[in-house]
């Protein structure tokens, strides 16, 4: 007995274990085969609709709104200011001729009074030489002398030097005129006070800085363009506006203030001719009318001097082009959509102008094509897609209600 356990007890113990594992084998390859292949699941996108329009570029810029004619105000006369107009303090408006400043014109009338007494006087002796010059010759025609008589006799340097110092008499007078009328300080222009740098009763001397005004008529605006902008852009030649075949662009105009936006309309008048040395970049000059709207001609709100502002300017028109979101194009000029079997295709297109948010295909894609906006970290053509909210449409065009 104890010789079959030691012999037949292992054998039986390796076969029933050969037994189990092929009974495994075969019960696994049965359920194997009884499994049902997975089917390819569809990856949830995305998309818009591709629509092809005709419209202007529209190229963006930036500066400073800065006044046209500007004048540091100095004192051509010396003296004490007597008196100061209300509207001369910084932000003041004034008129066109207003008296801004009154320097004291006591002296100057009274050197007015000197130079025009003095020009009389030497009028009077003109007048007495020239008598004497004509009765020189009556008495040289009555001595019966013949020939003709000489200057001297005439007196003839006598009548040039008088009249040589009526004239200086004469510019003596101007002179003391126009230092009177340089004791009123005015501007030949409709403007506004930007620095105030003397009040009344201060003493000025030739050449004292009195205050800083600038035109409020025209603002201008000096944009920046690069060449890649130029290429956007027609900007009409100084020849061809002067022979008015072509006419500037407009720019519009906006800023942010207390929460929102204003905007303003300009028209670019001149570009500066001349390429900016370490910017790489020229300058258009856009004009905005009547900024502060004080003045009657133009009906949009107050825009003031020193505000940074946002160009829009009107670019070229561009005809059959597809506007999308610029991250829907791939570095290799290729957008990815939805073909009519909901699966990935890759489509090449013609890149017109690329910018920060946009891009405009001139070519490459037809009006319609659903055009993926979501990411996918793999695209192959030919996978599966799900387009987000079909099913929604589907149902609610089922239902015959809208979606």
């Amino acid at each position: 007995m104890g010789k079959f356990f030691k012999f037949f007890l292992p054998l039986g113990l390796i076969m029933i274990s050969v037994i189990m594992v092929v009974a495994l084998v075969a019960w696994s390859k049965s359920q194997r085969a009884e499994r049902k292949p997975e089917t390819g699941k569809a990856i949830l996108v995305d998309t818009i609709e591709a629509e092809i329009t005709s419209l202007n570029f529209v190229v963006n810029s930036q500066g400073t709104v800065r006044p046209r004619t500007e004048t540091t105000l100095v004192s051509e006369v010396a003296g004490k200011i007597v008196t100061v107009a209300p509207d001369f303090v910084a932000g003041g408006f004034f008129r066109k001729g207003d008296v801004l400043l009154q320097i004291d014109p006591s002296d100057y009338r009274a050197a007015l009074k000197r130079a025009q007494a003095n020009h009389a006087s030497r009028i009077a002796k003109l007048a007495d030489e020239t008598a004497r010059s004509d009765q020189a010759l009556k008495d040289w025609q009555n001595l019966g002398r013949k020939g003709q008589p000489s200057d001297l006799v005439l007196r003839k340097p006598q009548m040039a030097d008088a009249r040589a110092n009526v004239s200086a008499a004469e510019a003596d007078v101007e002179k003391a005129r126009r230092d009177l009328e340089r004791t009123q300080i005015t501007v030949p222009y409709d403007g506004l006070v930007r620095q105030k740098s003397v009040d009344i009763g201060q003493y000025v001397t030739l050449g004292t800085r009195l205050g800083v005004t600038f035109a409020i008529e025209t603002a201008e605006v000096r944009l920046p363009l690069t060449n890649s902008d130029l290429d956007y852009l027609d900007l009409p030649s100084e020849t061809e506006v002067k022979s008015q075949k072509k006419s500037f662009p407009e720019v519009t105009l906006s800023a942010k203030r207390a929460g929102k936006t204003d905007i303003w309309q300009a028209r670019i008048i001149r570009t500066e001719g001349v390429v900016d040395e370490l910017s790489r970049v020229i300058f258009a000059v856009a004009q905005v009318i009547d900024p502060y709207g004080v003045l009657g001609q133009s009906h949009q709100q107050e825009l003031k001097i020193g505000t940074f502002v946002n160009a829009e300017i009107t670019g070229l028109p561009a005809d059959n082009v597809v506007v999308l979101p610029r991250y829907v194009l791939q570095p290799n000029n290729t957008i990815m959509v939805v073909n009519a079997d909901n699966e990935l295709d890759i489509l090449p297109v013609t890149v017109l102008r690329a910018e920060p948010k946009k891009v405009y295909i001139s070519a490459g894609i037809t009006a319609g094509a659903r055009v993926i906006t979501t990411t996918l970290d793999a695209a192959v053509p030919g996978t599966k897609l799900a387009i987000n909210g079909a099913d929604e449409i589907a149902t609610a065009a089922t239902d015959g209600s809208e979606p």
